[in-house]
């Protein structure tokens, strides 16, 4: 997969169409996964392969429901209820099938894409909702869906066996969003790695506890 270069000094906007191709290159890249793979430990997390899976399909959901509602609550997120298949798994709303299989839960998670490309796209700039990392415009939480596509992504070719090293330009533009104290000068993918506790920088350890700030820039 080829790697465009792009520097973080003069940062973009992330729009509906990052998010849209993240997704689209996460999908294309899980449907190369060995079937038999699923079932292991997804990269440094504690949860497997299909549950890190679903729960990143779930996070996209998410961040698309909360831009539903015509005045979205700002002091709390829109309640669904989440549960859980096992005490270590990770919470989630919306299940895949597991009599899909691998291919029904990748179109769970292209779905679940496509809904926040549609809300981003749609919503106005002036629309605010409720994110633990901050009360956030469409574009915070398009930067937040590409941050948790990128990362997770990493969790799954970990897992899976793949290879996986996003376009540096949707890295460089979630770091000027969502991590803007991050270091300069280093490989945005590395960056965003380190950034969200993956990965050293030289002369930087890795983190043992990271946070992104979700709010608007302006």
């Amino acid at each position: 997969m080829s790697r465009s270069v792009e520097t973080r000094s003069i940062p973009s906007p992330v729009t509906a169409d990052d998010v849209d191709l993240a997704v689209r290159l996460a999908v294309a890249t899980l449907r190369n996964a060995p079937a038999e793979g699923w079932g292991g430990k997804a990269g440094s997390l504690e949860w497997d392969c299909w549950e890190t899976a679903e729960h990143l399909a779930n996070d996209l959901l998410y961040y698309a429901v909360q831009l539903g509602p015509q005045s979205p609550p700002l002091d709390t997120h829109v309640p669904f209820a989440l549960d859980r298949e096992r005490p270590a798994a990770p919470p989630v709303f919306v299940h895949a099938e597991r009599a899909a299989g691998p291919d029904g839960l990748t179109q769970v998670l292209e779905a679940c894409g496509a809904l926040l490309v549609a809300m981003v796209r749609t919503t106005s700039p002036r629309v605010r909702a409720h994110h633990a990392a901050g009360v956030a415009d469409p574009e915070g939480f398009a930067a937040l869906g590409m941050q948790e596509t990128l990362v997770h992504m990493h969790d799954l070719a970990e897992g899976l066996g793949l290879a996986w090293a996003p376009p540096s330009v949707l890295c460089s533009r979630v770091l000027a969003r969502l991590f803007p104290e991050a270091p300069d000068g280093a490989d945005p993918w590395l960056t965003l790695l380190w950034a969200t506790g993956r990965a050293e920088l030289p002369g930087r350890p890795r983190l043992t506890t990271w946070r992104s700030d979700s709010t608007p820039r302006t």
